[in-house]
């Protein structure tokens, strides 16, 4: 499998920078195709990608874990009982 083929052309919406990136793959159309991932650099208003843009062939955003958004004190301080997450848990 092809991952992350880029597809070009496509220019921010609003011209932002920090516009978050949506990971892509076509879905295979007959037995033995491989699915092809891309990036795309989208709005969150915008309605996700149903065709590649350059092929036309039928995609699907693929959920790709993120790093999330934090807070402007960062991650809080490990737990003296051990939880890294800080509540106590011992998750870590």
């Amino acid at each position: 499998m092809r991952i992350f083929e880029v597809a070009k052309g496509r220019k921010d919406t609003k011209g932002s920078k920090t516009m978050p990136t949506y990971v892509y793959e076509t879905i295979p159309q007959h037995e033995g195709e491989q699915p092809v991932r891309f990036e795309m650099r989208q709005s969150m208003k915008d309605v996700p990608l149903s065709s590649h843009p350059e092929t036309g062939k039928p995609v699907r955003r693929v959920p790709i874990g993120g790093t999330g958004l934090m807070g402007a004190g960062g991650s809080p301080a490990p737990s003296k009982t051990g939880g890294g997450c800080g509540s106590g848990c011992g998750c870590h």
